[in-house]
């Protein structure tokens, strides 16, 4: 739990959160983008690169579940601090994993760069929830703004160095050791934490993570951003390889339609805030996941570049704001904030993480183009549960 902060100290920590959520983002593109590398350098077909995918996922799921209790122990910056380090030795892991051409070594070392991940995640979302708590108006998305931001930077160095010839290895070497120094310094101005005291001899603990996965608001709102976030995980792990196999272009080419995606996702989350306070959740949400709808369908029906860029923008705005939306919804009691997150990260993260990889075994029957139209029935879901978001407050 945090002490309520002083002005400053507000001012601070939303900064160091946003510089945090942007290297998180710049990670994940530094991967994303230059996925067609790894399926050459590893001579593997979407299928088997899809099962890599699975282990980051699988690193992921391990860690989701935990860090609410980690944050609790240790606080948000300790946290982020360890899940920092652990993803840049993971991310050393797959460059060495590359050079040699292991396809275990990669998917070892993608499991623990997806455990990093998750902790990392999970740490900056409550932190970012108790920010916004404090400060009293919207600004979670403007946070997962940061997010899209540093991903769409690492999209253009991802499409840069493609283009130039630079290998992934040499690319993900860099990564790591930005990502260790970052996510040693920028915590340090995060909210102020206590550690939850240790119960009395004879006193029983509160069961406030139990207690979270059986609270029926929360399990909805985790359906919701399940069916949402599967949009936005599918398009940051298969733009790139579906313009290249579906519309033969360039991995260069490719690139820049996953950074395109994200573009369009970063403007919308910086933007959004507004009209969620105007509109409120629930409608902002289902006109996001109707835009979804309509961008993923114009990237899979386009017949050329130019349709499928613009199909890959309309499908990212939509996509950009299911996210936040739930974990501020998930926060609104700030008493229970840390275990709800956790456990709408969680749910939401089995279709972030492990429905992309599905995707990738579907794409070797039928393409991965045609494979991303499976998505549109998770997005009709959300939009029917979208009530779910709907404002609490604390009692």
């Amino acid at each position: 739990m945090t002490k309520t902060a002083t002005r400053p100290q507000l001012k601070a920590a939303a900064a160091a959160t946003f510089l945090i959520f942007g290297i998180n983002g710049l990670v994940f593109a530094s991967w994303a983008a230059r996925i067609p590398a790894v399926t050459d350098i590893l001579h593997i077909s979407s299928g088997q690169m899809g099962t890599l995918l699975l282990c980051v996922a699988a690193g992921s799921l391990i860690a989701l579940p935990t860090a609410g209790a980690v944050v609790g122990r240790i606080g948000t910056a300790n946290a982020v601090r360890g899940a920092g380090l652990l993803a840049a030795a993971a991310g050393v892991g797959v460059s060495l994993a590359l050079l040699a051409e292991s396809v275990p070594g990669t998917a070892i070392a993608l499991f623990f760069f997806g455990m990093g991940v998750g902790l990392w995640d999970v740490s900056q979302n409550i932190e970012g929830a108790d920010v916004e708590h404090q400060l009293g108006r919207t600004i979670m998305p403007q946070f997962h703004a940061a997010f899209s931001g540093g991903a769409f930077l690492g999209a253009l160095i991802g499409a840069g160095l493609a283009g130039l010839g630079v290998g992934l290895p040499a690319h993900l070497l860099v990564i790591a050791g930005v990502v260790a120094v970052l996510t040693l310094f920028a915590p340090r101005y995060f909210l102020p934490h206590t550690p939850a005291p240790a119960p009395h001899a004879g006193e029983p603990k509160e069961p406030k993570a139990r207690s979270a996965w059986r609270d029926g608001r929360t399990l909805l709102i985790g359906v919701v951003v399940l069916g949402a976030t599967l949009t936005e995980g599918a398009g940051n792990d298969w733009i790139a390889k579906a313009a290249v196999d579906g519309l033969e272009a360039s991995e260069s080419t490719g690139a820049l339609l996953f950074a395109a995606f994200v573009l369009a996702m970063t403007a919308v989350r910086f933007f959004g805030g507004r009209a969620i306070d105007v509109y409120g959740r629930v409608a902002v949400l289902r006109a996001s996941m109707a835009a979804a709808a309509a961008g993923l369908g114009l990237f899979v029906l386009a017949g050329n570049l130019w349709l499928a860029t613009a199909g890959a923008v309309l499908w990212g705005a939509g996509a950009a704001l299911a996210f936040p939306m739930g974990m501020s919804a998930a926060a609104d009691d700030p008493r229970y904030a840390a275990a709800r997150v956790s456990v709408v990260s969680t749910i939401g993260y089995i279709a972030f993480l492990a429905g992309p990889p599905l995707l990738g075994y579907l794409g070797d029957l039928v393409g991965i183009r045609v494979a991303l139209l499976t998505i549109m029935f998770p997005i009709l879901g959300a939009l029917l549960l979208a009530g779910a978001a709907k404002p609490l407050r604390a009692g």
